[in-house]
This record gives C-alpha cells, sequence and structure tokens, in this order.
C-alpha cells in the first residue's frame, strides 16, 4: 500500500519525539535540542515545532503549505548525561541533513548511538573518587583530608549509583549519598586526623553539584526558552537542598565541631 503524507509526518514524528527526548535526558541544552531536531525535519522538506517541559515533549511536523501536520507527545525517560552521546546525536542530524538519510536510516543511526558501549562502572567510580579528592586538595585540604575525601566519595558514589538502579526518588537520592558521604569524613573530628577535617567535609559531596542542570538552566534562559530553564533551574535548586540537608545531618553528628 502506498505511503501516504500523513504517514510520512507520522514516522518522523515518532522518531524526532525520541531523538529529543534522549538529547533531552542526556543533557542537553533547549536550543540544541530544537537546532538538531528541526536540521532533520528539514532534511525531509518539512517543518518542526517543538515545546519542551520538564517530564514530556511536544513535536508538531507539518507541511510547508500548512495542509497537513502529525502531532505527538512523549514522555522523557530517565537516562544519564552522556556528552558522547549528545555528539553522536548531534552528528546524526547532520548526516540526515547532508545525505538525505531515510527514516530506516536514522532509527539505524539512533539505535547505533544508543548502544554504544558505556564506561566501565569501576574506572568512573575510580576517576569520580581522585577528582573530588583533588577537589579537596585544591581547596587547601592536606593528605588526610584528601584520603578521607576519596573514601567519602566512593562510597557516596557507589549508593548514588544503587538506588538509581532501583529507581528511587532522585531527591532521596541526592540526600542519603550527601549524608553518607560527608558521615565518612566524621572520624576526623572524632579522632583527630589531619588538620583540615572541615575542609574534608565539606569537598566531600561536591559530586553530587549538579552543574550540567544549572548551566543548561541559564543557557535556555538566556537564549528564550524561559519555562524549560526555570524547571531545570528549579530541579538543580531542590537537588542542592537536598545535598545541603544531607551534609547538615552529618554535621550535626559530628556535634557541629567545625572551625
Amino acid at each position: 500500500m502506498e505511503e501516504t503524507i500523513h504517514d510520512r509526518l507520522k514516522s518522523l514524528a515518532v522518531f524526532l519525539a525520541e531523538y529529543a527526548t534522549s538529547l533531552l535526558s542526556s543533557g542537553v541544552h533547549t536550543s540544541r535540542i530544537v537546532r538538531n531536531s528541526k536540521r532533520i525535519a528539514d532534511s525531509f522538506g518539512y517543518q518542526m515545532h517543538i515545546t519542551l517541559l520538564q517530564k514530556s515533549v511536544i513535536i508538531t511536523v507539518r507541511t510547508n503549505d500548512n495542509e497537513h501536520s502529525y502531532s505527538i507527545v512523549s514522555g522523557i525517560k530517565p537516562m544519564p548525561i552522556s556528552f558522547e552521546l549528545n555528539s553522536d546525536l548531534s552528528a546524526l542530524s547532520w548526516d540526515a541533513y547532508d545525505r538525505h538519510l531515510d527514516i530506516d536510516k536514522l532509527w539505524e543511526g539512533y539505535r547505533k548511538a544508543l548502544s554504544k558501549p558505556k564506561l566501565n562502572f569501576w574506572i568512573v567510580w575510580l576517576l569520580v573518587s581522585l577528582a573530588n579528592a583533588a577537589f579537596c586538595r585544591l581547596f587547601g585540604g592536606d593528605i588526610a583530608a584528601c584520603i578521607a575525601v576519596f573514601a567519602a566519595t566512593a562510597v557516596g558514589f557507589g549508593i548514588r549509583q544503587i538506588l538509581l538502579k532501583k529507581h528511587v526518588n532522585h531527591y532521596y537520592i541526592w540526600f542519603l549519598s550527601a549524608f553518607c558521604a560527608a558521615l565518612c569524613t566524621s572520624p576526623m573530628f572524632f579522632f583527630g586526623w589531619g588538620n583540615t577535617p572541615h575542609i574534608a567535609m565539606g569537598t566531600s559531596v561536591l559530586f553530587l553539584v549538579p552543574g550540567v542542570p544549572l548551566i543548561n538552566g541559564i543557557i535556555d534562559i538566556v537564549e528564550g526558552h524561559v519555562l524549560s530553564g526555570t524547571a531545570r533551574l528549579i530541579n538543580a535548586m531542590l537537588l542542592i537542598t537536598c545535598l545541603s540537608m544531607g551534609l547538615l545531618c552529618a554535621l550535626m553528628i559530628t556535634g557541629g565541631n567545625v572551625q
């Protein structure tokens, strides 16, 4: 049976919804999502309009004469932030524009980008712990503090990953991870290890700071996407609040003895 214009619009809209939600979930700011998605629509000779919300994406694909259109609403799926995936999906949009890929080729390239092997968890775990220990040293922590922050980050990061896999509410995850990480540095206060225990406790939770949502939220607002930017900033502020509450609870256990 011959494919109708409605079928072509629908197939493209379904792909763009999946494509846009993957970009959004993996840490891309709104303007880039809009540009990439429109580039793909342009390669088919159609126009596209997109509205990004905190938990859903609304996409409308239409013909240039406005005679036909198709709209779709897609929920945003939870995915880890991945700059490699962002780059691969952006490259796919340029391939679609330059080579005029059909919808089957687009799906093939999309699935190939998503199926790339992820970084080994233990390598990420080690590098995150070392990076946070380096932050401790950067802020003036001594060797004992750096060792404590390395161990605290390892514990907090491990707890975060376990709870994420169990699909626990991410605000609770941020609170519990910050609390456990900060608590791991409390022996420095009780046993007098090192000379900078306050720096160790303060930097033990830095790996939880939501830098990507904060940056993307500001970029979105500056570029005119106020709704999505505000939503991202609110989410980031709530995560920072949960982080702070976890740090505060650990601090209370130490008796507030931070000079």
